[in-house]
Formats: structure tokens, C-alpha cells, sequence
């Protein structure tokens, strides 16, 4: 089996007590301010920046999209180059630097690590959004974090594949097979859209999934966290062990690893809530 595979595939047994694997609980961070009757009426909007994962496109958030612009928010949605964590994050950035007043930062999949780091050192994000996602500590992979828990059948449905490198040489990429798309990424999804998915599917460069974490802002910034509970790219014990330590405000729904796609009504409801709560 490729190395990508094997470290993709690997599950460890769930410990004990979730606090055995951090030594501590949550990290601290400024409790968000309450709710007050008529929120959406004070204070600039913030910029909701929906940031995709492996193996989807901007296109994803499509449903949430319409809701978010229908709520008045300005949306963002940029393309995630999925090369390499610290290029990612580095991208992403500049795209925010382009973004004018508050921002609201949105992450599925691999996803939340670009925003985990992108968000570092900028005091106009105002809160941390992750949609079925990664929530590294510094040193941490989105490989290592999928393979801590069992349950993840991702590894058994990718497909290695070479691509150019800028400065010369190849690269690898993975993608997943697109008769096992429908199972693996989308079961939920109607047949009809997952086939549409499984062939525009952006690759994965496999050193991004496995490149350590720098710094990371959710221990100083309000985050949420929807943990998609049918998820088998990323298993849901992860999920819930990444979001307790983050101290993540939690919502569970019973979908699959495109919960934007299949319930983009719940994922926009954890948006609304994370942007509400900042103003």
C-alpha cells in the first residue's frame, strides 16, 4: 500500500478519557459576548470567508452562499490551492489582507487548518468556523489527527498520482477514485451530484495533509465546530476531541463528510451563530 495510504488508514484505539491526550481541558480563550435581541442591527457585518478542503471546490458552499447573502452577509470564497499547509495558509492570507472590516473565518476538512493559521496575529477575525474539520495544535497533521482515532476508511479510496513542481521535479497528489466517491465523501449527497463531485474533485498534494501545524488561532479566538457524525473521512471521535480542546461551541448532525453540500441549512445556522456572536 502507498506510504499516504497506510498513514491515512492507520486508526489508533479511542483512550480512555479524552483529557489523557492533551494533559489539560479546553484552552482559554475571551468567552463571546452574549447575543442581544436585534444583533444583526449593530455594527458592520462581518465577511463570512468559506475556506474548502481536499477533494472539493469553492462550489461546495454553494447552499450556504445563497443563505448567507440572503441573511445580508458579504460572502468570500476563494480557492484553497491544497499544495502544501504553510503556501495554503500563506495564500489565504493574502486574501484577507484585500478584505475590509470584520471577518468570520469558515473551514471544512483540511480547511480548518489554513484558516487555524491564517488566522494567527489577525485581530479582524473575530471568530473561527469549522465545518467537519481539522483543528491541529502546532505540530500536528491532518494525517496524524485522522489516523488518532479509528474509524476513517479514507485511505483505502485514494489514488496516488504525479504532478510538476514549480522549481522542478514531481510531486504527489491524491485523489479519490470516483467509483468510491459517493461512499466515501458524499453518501448523503443525491447519486446525480456526487458524480458531479467525484469528477471535479480538486487533488491534494499529500505532503499538505501531512505537514505539521504552525501557530494556531483557536486558542485565542471563539470558534464552532459541526461535527458530522457519518463522517468517514474524518472520524467523529477526532472531530469531538479537536473541538472539546479548542472549546468549541458544538453542533452534531448526522451527515457525511460534504455536510455543506448535503445540509448546508444547519452549516449556515453555525455561521449565523459564530458571526452573531461577534457583534
Amino acid at each position: 500500500m502507498h506510504p499516504t495510504r497506510r498513514t491515512l488508514a492507520l486508526g489508533l484505539a479511542l483512550p480512555a478519557t479524552l483529557a489523557a491526550l492533551v494533559g489539560a481541558g479546553p484552552a482559554s480563550r475571551p468567552a463571546p459576548a452574549p447575543v442581544p435581541a436585534g444583533a444583526d442591527r449593530h455594527g458592520p457585518k462581518p465577511t463570512i470567508v468559506l475556506v474548502h478542503g481536499a477533494f472539493a471546490d469553492a462550489s461546495s458552499w454553494r447552499g450556504a452562499i445563497r443563505r448567507l447573502q440572503h441573511a445580508g452577509y458579504p460572502v468570500l470564497a476563494p480557492a484553497n490551492p491544497l499544495r502544501g499547509l504553510a503556501e495554503d495558509t500563506a495564500y489565504l492570507r493574502s486574501v484577507l489582507a484585500v478584505v475590509d472590516g470584520p471577518v468570520v473565518l469558515v473551514g471544512h476538512s483540511y480547511g480548518g487548518a489554513v484558516i487555524s493559521g491564517a488566522a494567527v496575529g489577525d485581530s479582524r477575525v473575530k471568530a473561527l468556523v469549522y465545518i467537519a474539520a481539522f483543528t491541529p495544535a502546532k505540530g500536528e497533521s491532518a494525517a496524524g489527527l485522522a489516523a488518532r482515532f479509528p474509524g476513517s476508511t479514507l485511505g483505502d479510496t485514494v489514488r496516488p498520482q504525479a504532478y510538476p513542481l514549480p522549481g522542478g521535479g514531481t510531486g504527489t497528489e491524491l485523489v479519490i477514485e470516483r467509483s468510491e466517491f459517493h461512499r466515501q465523501f458524499a453518501a448523503d449527497v443525491p447519486t446525480a451530484d456526487a458524480a458531479v463531485m467525484a469528477v471535479t474533485q480538486r487533488p491534494v498534494a499529500a505532503a499538505a495533509l501531512e505537514e505539521g501545524a504552525g501557530e494556531t488561532a483557536w486558542r485565542t479566538i471563539p470558534s464552532w465546530a459541526l461535527i458530522a457524525t457519518a463522517d468517514r473521512n474524518i472520524p467523529p471521535a477526532a472531530q469531538r476531541w479537536m473541538a472539546w480542546r479548542a472549546g468549541s461551541h458544538v453542533t452534531e448532525v448526522d451527515a457525511s463528510h460534504a455536510v455543506a453540500v448535503s445540509r448546508p441549512a444547519v452549516v449556515t445556522h453555525v455561521i449565523l451563530a459564530a458571526a452573531r456572536a461577534t457583534r
